[in-house]
């Protein structure tokens, strides 16, 4: 007696779910008078937009090829630049431990915690 209460409970459950969803479904009029608010808000604004057309321009295969070797020269030498820069004791001497100018090695008992690298010298 139990499980068909339960099962036409289900059911009506079911039917208030779908009678719900219906009932907020959009209609396409609904649709097309908000994009008529909108327009309006934007037309009483003073300044209307318009919409300029993307015009697409056709490049032959030459120019996008030397397009493409001028970027490819530019990369070229900002990887040069790079290890230029990394050739420098600062970053190729591990003595340097990461700073700019090596680092004074003080007496046993002077030395103290390093900031930067956090090693003791």
């Amino acid at each position: 007696m139990g499980l068909p209460k339960i099962f036409v409970s289900v059911v009506f459950v079911c039917g208030l779910m779908v009678v719900a969803t219906q009932a907020n479904a959009q209609t396409t009029r609904e649709v097309e008078s908000k994009k008529q608010d909108e327009n309006a808000i934007f037309r009483s604004s003073g300044k209307s937009k318009k919409s300029k057309k993307n015009k697409i321009e056709t490049k032959s295969y030459f120019e996008t090829r030397k397009e493409f070797e001028k970027r490819m020269k530019k990369v070229a030498e900002e990887y040069r630049k790079k290890q230029r820069k990394m050739e420098k004791p600062q970053y190729s001497d591990p003595t340097y431990f990461g700073h700019k100018r090596k680092p004074k090695i003080r007496p046993v008992g002077k030395r103290k915690l390093c900031k930067e690298c956090g090693i003791v010298h």
